[in-house]
């Protein structure tokens, strides 16, 4: 068993690196063109496409397949695998309801833009639902690949297709600028026929290529559901567990995109104010995708292959837990630096950073402050991704439930504070009620972790807690930039900016430095990790 979790981590570690490296390469590329279109198309037709719109495909995707993601990513999920795929082809069916039901609620109860200045609305609404319900052929292939480690395939099929879809954007925009929405009607339809494309061509001649007899899928038809003889259509304990992460993911959803649907239901701000919101939103979360998004799957894909589901820590191989522990400490520590360095410095620096990506219409105004208080909620985020994870891997099924209702009360609690702040304070209200949402969270990750661990010796959320050192010298760096900002930046010429930026940078430094020799245990322990995922890597390559 502890073989088994010490691989399972050396795989979601070298998961978690393929992810990140290489979601910055695609990311930064995204950005880069992204930042292109923000130029030439109005800030009208961003907040269309990307709150409203989007909003569309993102939900339809999060109700139809995140609570089968969830409990086909558990260990119980290992074996049985035709009856995994057979529950997992539901997901088409829910995702075709759900989308149906949202795409007319969009067309003829939401509020409609303005046809002279965003024409084809509806137009856009169909292909957004279209795309989501085809984005689901590919969902068996995905929980295939996540649960049978194949680290680097998810990474390099959506970067391929979100880098794709980037790119015919900028070109259609540049050469059909009359064409509007039509234009990422498009985009998103290209992305989603390459993702399954990708998927399929890619199992489809690993199964006729590789010859490796342990793969579940033997066939090309086995991707696609059929009965079993001798066995049931599904397995009722996975199906159980699905309904009771499909409960919750409506309440997770709303507080994932809480303020999207303030947006959208009560128009508590404008679609131009929508769009530079997200455009903030954007860029305050790249960090986010680049790191915390990746770290937080294979947080949740190594504890939920490590961790007894049910069974009381005292029940479990003690290497397992050691290790477990271990991770959960340290992977703490990590994420929080790397969120109070992006809270420290996004404060003097968000500014610069929105003139130098969108010129003076994103850095004149509210946009500098919304970067800034979105920092502080990265640094929230960063803390409740892992703690999240750990605790959804190591919930029973009756523990989900609870945490259902515990859900509806967090999710009753934010709407409020959404709607409430955005009145009084505008788009930055949205921000502060998604603080206290991400907050009220982690307290209770805290307290489930805590009971968890109530009658043991490990206690893992110490991670959580740098060193004094560490903590002063985040506060000198804080105070040094701020000045720095209000005496150099950003109305006084290029060289007093470069100053700014130098004497970020050296501030930067420090903090490597006093991280590196202050928590050098934790350096040391994900340094392991990188040794063993190079390791791993070699042999397998020998072989």
């Amino acid at each position: 068993m502890a073989a088994d979790s010490s691989k399972t981590l050396a795989s979601a570690a070298r998961s978690a690196t393929y992810n990140m490296v290489l979601q910055v390469i695609f990311r930064m590329t995204t950005f880069a063109l992204n930042a292109f279109v923000v130029r030439y198309i109005s800030k009208e037709m961003l907040g269309v496409v990307n709150v409203r719109l989007t909003l569309l495909y993102s939900t339809t995707l999060f109700v139809a397949r995140e609570a089968f993601r969830k409990a086909c990513f558990s260990k119980t999920s290992n074996a049985k695998w035709m009856q995994i795929i057979n529950l997992l082809w539901c997901t088409v069916l829910l995702g075709l309801a759900c989308g149906l039901s949202l795409a007319y609620f969009w067309v003829y109860f939401l509020e409609v833009p303005n046809p002279e200045t965003i024409p084809n609305y509806s137009v856009g609404v169909v292909v957004y639902t279209l795309s989501a319900v085809l984005e689901l052929l590919a969902e068996p292939l995905y929980v295939i690949a996540q649960v049978l480690l194949f680290v680097k395939l998810k990474v390099i099929v959506e970067g391929l297709a979100v880098f794709f879809r980037s790119v015919l954007t900028v070109i259609l925009v540049l050469f059909f600028p009359h064409w509007g929405i039509i234009t990422f009607c498009w985009a998103q339809l290209a992305f989603t026929i390459l993702y399954v494309v990708l998927y399929y061509a890619y199992f489809i001649n690993y199964i006729k290529t590789s010859g490796d007899k342990s793969f579940p899928l033997k066939n090309t038809r086995d991707i696609f559901p059929k009965r079993n003889p001798g066995h049931k259509w599904t397995d009722h304990t996975l199906a159980k567990l699905t309904w009771s992460f499909f409960k919750q993911g409506f309440m997770k959803q709303i507080l994932t995109e809480g303020e999207r649907y303030i947006m959208t239901f009560f128009g508590t701000i404008n679609f131009s104010e929508q769009g530079v919101y997200d455009i903030i939103s954007n860029l305050g979360s790249l960090a986010a995708r680049f790191i915390f998004f990746p770290l937080e799957d294979s947080a949740y894909l190594f504890f939920a292959q490590t961790l007894e589901r049910g069974i009381p820590v005292k029940d479990q191989p003690k290497k397992s837990m050691d290790l477990a522990s271990k991770v959960l400490e340290y992977l703490l520590g990590f994420v929080f630096i790397i969120g109070l360095t992006i809270a420290v410095f996004g404060y003097s620096y968000s500014h610069l950073l929105l003139h130098l990506y969108g010129g003076d219409d994103l850095s004149n105004g509210p946009g500098p402050t919304l970067l800034r208080w979105y920092c502080v909620y990265v640094l929230l985020l960063s803390v409740n991704g892992v703690t999240e994870a750990f605790v959804f891997a190591a919930m029973t099924t009756a523990d989900v439930d609870r945490f259902n209702h515990k859900l509806l009360v967090f999710s009753g609690i934010f709407m409020f504070f959404s709607w409430y702040f955005a009145k009084v304070l505008g788009s930055v209200g949205f921000i502060l009620a998604n603080c206290i949402n991400i907050a009220v969270r982690i307290l209770h990750s805290i307290y489930y972790t805590l009971n968890y661990y109530k009658d043991t010796e490990y206690r893992p959320l110490k991670g959580i807690i740098p060193s004094l050192m560490v903590l002063v010298v985040y506060s000198l760096a804080l105070v040094i930039t701020a000045v720095s900002e209000t005496k150099l930046c950003c109305d006084k010429g290029i060289l007093f900016r470069l100053l700014h930026i130098a004497i970020g940078g050296i501030c930067c430094v420090v903090i490597s430095i006093t991280v590196y020799f202050s928590e050098y245990d934790m350096i040391e322990f994900i340094a392991q990790q990188f040794i063993t995922r190079r390791k791993a890597t070699s042999e397998k390559k020998i072989k």
